[in-house]
């Protein structure tokens, strides 16, 4: 599976680490990625999912059902 969260979609973003003296060279910056257990209230069950902590974070206050239905995603596969 990607370095991807699964709800936002969020994933690495390509940068510059610059040294003191102005070199560039080409790094990655990852997201802040947990899997986490989620409880499902519609399917009684625990969903287990890759996810960002920011995505956790608006995950407590939308809901497992109103994130995955605007990630387009069937929480019956997970």
């Amino acid at each position: 599976m990607s370095r991807k969260c699964q709800l936002t979609g969020k994933k690495a973003n390509n940068a510059y680490a610059i040294s003191h003296s102005h070199r560039r060279t080409k790094k990655l910056q990852q997201a802040n990625l947990q899997s986490k257990r989620v409880w499902w209230q519609e399917g009684n069950r625990w969903v287990k999912l890759k996810l960002s902590t920011k995505a956790i974070k608006t995950l407590e206050k939308k809901g497992l059902q109103a994130m995955a239905k605007e990630a387009g995603i069937n929480l019956h596969h997970y």
